[in-house]
């Protein structure tokens, strides 16, 4: 059966936790290793995975293709700008060529449709990127981030700050699969999809008020109020502005909570320098855990984990 990796579901709880386990062991045992050495086993040695853009990358562009070089394979990258799909080429004949040219296919793209769409035409496993729905990708980042830093995933509380976007959905769907509690503090008319709340489950809560949403809690996350492709919306950043991550909500937290972005920041805007920069801060451990849980991913997809 194929292995996509569309949202956290298609791995499930089981997936995530082999996923996670991996990217950790896996790191682990590279210490001290240059950036393009590869791994003792080579696990994907000889495998070719197709990356499409077309959305701007820093984060998922450099981290696939270290990671597959890492894992002794390869990956060919594909902007819509220079390819046939910048032409009207449709995703299904794209599907048809990937899957006979690459071993996997990884899309980073706005419309998740999209990403359905390639999934079902592709004979290769499809990873999500990135698309307006979620960002599973950049989720088991996070978690294997927390991980690292001593905290069990079960049983803690995370805190969301800000826009109900791609990256809340897929830590909503992260709270159910994994077992901690989520408080979302979002402005009316801003909350998340609605499904993937309803699917999580009671540890989920949506709340108005941002010092009810931190009190007490272990992880705090935001993200951008403009995501890619949105127009600036002064009536939205005016909503927004209660729910900036500063020194003064960050205290409401625990004394030893982590502080989460994926990435980039809008300094000043939903996150301040003081906590980006802060003791609470491991954003760039997260930014470079990107390497490690796409390479796990990747192994998982291809039915090595």
């Amino acid at each position: 059966m194929m292995r996509h990796f569309l949202n956290l579901g298609d791995a499930g709880p089981d997936g995530v936790k082999a996923i996670l386990s991996d990217a950790v062991a896996r790191k682990a045992a590279r210490a001290g290793f240059p950036k393009g050495q590869i791994d003792a086993d080579a696990p994907l040695a000889g495998r070719v995975l197709a990356m499409v853009f077309e959305k701007n990358s820093t984060r998922t562009r450099v981290s696939f293709d270290v990671g597959m070089r890492q894992l002794g394979g390869s990956a060919v990258v594909l902007d819509a700008g220079s390819s046939q799909l910048g032409r009207g080429e449709s995703i299904a004949d794209t599907a048809r060529v990937l899957s006979r040219m690459a071993d996997a296919i990884m899309l980073r793209t706005s419309d998740h449709a999209k990403m359905e769409e390639l999934a079902h035409y592709a004979t290769v496993p499809v990873i999500n990127g990135l698309t307006d729905l979620s960002h599973p990708c950049q989720v088991m980042a996070d978690l294997e981030t927390v991980i690292e830093h001593g905290k069990p995933l079960a049983g803690l509380t995370w805190a969301w700050l800000g826009d109900g976007n791609n990256m809340l959905n897929s830590i909503v769907e992260a709270s159910g699969l994994c077992g901690f509690d989520l408080r979302i503090g979002v402005p009316a008319g801003y909350d998340s999809d609605a499904g993937f709340i309803a699917r999580a489950g009671a540890g989920v809560s949506v709340l108005r008020d941002p010092v009810a949403a931190v009190a007490g809690a272990d992880i705090v996350v935001t993200d951008t109020w403009i995501s890619m492709g949105q127009a600036e919306a002064g009536e939205k950043l005016a909503a927004m502005g209660p729910y900036q991550v500063n020194a003064a909500l960050m205290a409401h937290a625990k004394a030893d909570a982590l502080f989460l972005h994926c990435l980039p920041a809008h300094r000043g805007e939903e996150v301040t320098d003081a906590v980006i920069d802060g003791p609470a801060s491991v954003v760039w451990d997260e930014a470079e855990n990107r390497i490690h849980a796409q390479k796990a991913i990747l192994r998982w997809v291809f039915g090595q984990i």
